[in-house]
């Protein structure tokens, strides 16, 4: 068996013969090419303006001086909100926000500027829709840069002449917040390169799936594997794992480049971190199949596993308070590992020794679920 690992005709071979079912087969090779291709394509057009432009916002102007109308334009001006209305009450406001016509209203206090042009503290009042997070605080974090602009202009504009320039003080304490490895808060940059490896994942573990479990529904568990069943084993899933590492990392690339400064780290990396966590893929495939020696079942359950992924690597929904189920849960998941390295490697040019225990993780999964499910499907050769 140990021989068969690196027998480069029975490899050469099971490749070979996988590679001639998909030139017969146009819905498995369709799969395979035309299915994560397009939907590659759709995500990068459903992003292409890298992140949220002109966020419909309300304004309610109480003080309606030409201080509050000039911080209105400036909020209008923010490329990420639109003044779409300006009701004269908070209650009109909330209304369209409860309409979907509105993400955040914006309440300008009736003593804006005489507050102000004494030197009092004054509120302007923001409230944003938090049923759509991403939105309302996209919203809210843009009506907050157009707020600071104005106190910046305002402060030795008009304050200074009021009070006088020697009475003007900046405050003691302030806080400097930096964008660190997104530093255009795209949401193209942080979304596609995550989105795109749970999908590669998936329809690569599904074909790899579908790969396996043909020899049992047809009937050929028993002279499949023959007499080298790792290295057969081996050629039938190698056209699938080079095939998504390549569609992934020409992905990722472009995306780093399309809407960042390419990658901060290293290629290389990248590259093994996709064929790993394909190889991982194929592993669980095995393992499915083998335990449940039924494609259908052992589809439902990559698709249970993998289809489910990405809500459990912590990177859109964090783990770390998490029950201790999910948390080893998430600690299983070969994309958890995988999409740790791309964003150390992709966006935050992390030195390459500390990629280590991601690369384990993926490695781990391809020997201990593969091995398992080799043996499983050996002996169902066995007893065929």
């Amino acid at each position: 068996m140990a021989g068969g690992l690196t027998s480069r005709e029975g490899v050469s071979a099971a490749w070979r013969a996988e590679c001639r079912h998909l030139a017969r087969s146009r819905w498995d090779l369709a799969f395979v090419t035309v299915l994560p291709l397009a939907i590659l394509v759709l995500m990068a057009w459903l992003l292409s303006a890298g992140g949220m432009r002109a966020l419909p916002v309300a304004v309610v102007d109480q003080d309606r001086s030409p201080d509050s109308r000039l911080l209105l334009r400036m909020i209008d001006a923010s490329p990420g909100v639109s003044v779409v209305a300006q009701p004269r009450t908070p209650d009109a406001a909330f209304s369209l926000v409860r309409r979907l016509d509105a993400f955040a209203v914006v309440v300008v206090p009736p003593d804006f500027t005489r507050r102000m042009r004494r030197g009092e503290a004054v509120a302007v009042l923001v409230h944003y829709n938090a049923s759509y997070l991403a939105s309302g605080q996209s919203a809210m974090r843009d009506i907050d840069d157009a707020v600071g602009a104005f106190n910046a202009r305002m402060l030795p504009e008009r304050l200074g002449a009021q009070i006088g320039p020697a009475r003007l003080r900046a405050a003691p304490i302030t806080a400097q917040a930096t964008v660190l490895f997104n530093p255009g808060r795209s949401y193209a940059l942080f979304l596609l390169p995550l989105v795109a490896a749970a999908v590669l994942s998936l329809c690569g573990t599904l074909a790899m799936t579908v790969a396996m479990g043909r020899e049992l529904r047809d009937g050929r568990a028993a002279v499949w594997p023959g007499d080298r069943p790792l290295a057969t084993i081996a050629g039938k899933l190698l056209p699938y794992v080079l095939l998504f590492s390549a569609y992934g990392l020409a992905f990722a690339l472009w995306v780093a480049h399309a809407h960042g400064h390419g990658p901060a780290g290293s290629v290389l990396l990248l590259a093994l971190g996709q064929v790993l966590l394909h190889l991982a893929g194929g592993g669980l495939a095995l393992l499915f199949v083998g335990l449940t020696r039924d494609m259908g079942t052992a589809l439902s359950l990559v698709g249970l596993m993998v289809g489910t992924a990405l809500a459990f690597t912590g990177t859109t929904f964090p783990v770390i308070d998490a029950p201790v189920f999910v948390r080893v849960w998430s600690a299983m998941l070969p994309l958890t590992a995988y999409l740790d390295l791309q964003m150390q490697q992709l966006l935050m040019g992390v030195p390459a020794w500390h990629a280590w225990r991601a690369l384990l993780a993926m490695l781990a999964v391809a020997l201990v679920g593969g091995g398992i499910g080799a043996w499983r499907l050996r002996a169902a050769g066995r007893t065929a």
